[in-house]
């Protein structure tokens, strides 16, 4: 992997460490809670926006700015990527289906099925909700594999490839099979009593959009997930 530039603590962005930089890229772990980017409500308190600044070092004339790749969910955590130039954002979105997205989730329930693939039609109506449907001109198809890594009495901690990226994807497809996400009180059950939506971006695989060498980037799994499911079930 190239040489990553070293970011003094002091200056990594709130909510996201920053975990590799270099002229192209920057690559980072966001923190549950945070905004990829901004949305009607919030403008200020994203990734996107705290990144700007950090590029601009205190510079209020500058123009810098890093170009989103990707996107997380305000309420997963996990790896993000990042461009410093539109070229580069457009070459990565044009090989982002080769990128190899890995993710871990706690999910309700133990599943008959410990490995397997999920794969329908999403759509979002008019109230931001994604759901699964038949075809037509505006759904978009989706394919999410996933593998039991172990199970306790009421949840199961799963290894996910995300073979497509659709919004939700994840949260939509383990709902409909009746195994929604910990956490997730917009597409399962109401759950005040979990202290975060259990999932995480835990690893991504791609070759460098400028030099091409293979990159690889991982994540720990946050310890929330083995509180859930305790880590001495793991194989």
């Amino acid at each position: 992997m190239m040489k990553s530039w070293k970011i003094p603590a002091r200056y990594q962005p709130k909510g996201f460490k920053i975990i590799y930089e270099d002229a192209d890229l920057i690559v980072g772990e966001k923190s549950p809670g945070i905004l990829t980017v901004a949305a009607a409500w919030e403008r200020v308190n994203t990734v996107h926006h705290a990144l700007n600044l950090y590029v601009r070092k205190g510079n209020s004339r500058s123009r810098k700015s890093v170009f989103v790749v990707h996107r997380l969910d305000q309420a997963t955590s996990g790896l993000l990527i990042f461009a410093k130039s539109e070229a580069v954002c457009q070459k990565l979105k044009s090989e982002w289906k080769n990128v190899r997205k890995t993710y871990f989730t706690v999910v309700h329930g133990r599943l008959n099925v410990l490995s397997g693939e999920i794969s329908s039609f999403l759509q979002e109506d008019e109230d931001y909700m994604v759901h699964v449907t038949d075809q037509d001109d505006k759904a978009k198809f989706a394919i999410t594999r996933y593998t039991v890594v172990a199970s306790a009495h009421l949840f199961s901690l799963l290894k996910i490839d995300l073979v497509t990226g659709r919004k939700n994807q994840i949260r939509v497809h383990m709902a409909s099979e009746g195994h929604p996400v910990v956490g997730d009180g917009k597409y399962g059950p109401a759950q005040k009593k979990h202290s975060r939506l259990a999932l995480h971006s835990q690893a991504l695989a791609f070759n460098h959009p400028v030099t091409g060498e293979p990159m690889l980037f991982d994540s720990a799994v946050p310890a929330y997930f083995y509180q859930l499911v305790p880590a001495n079930l793991l194989p």
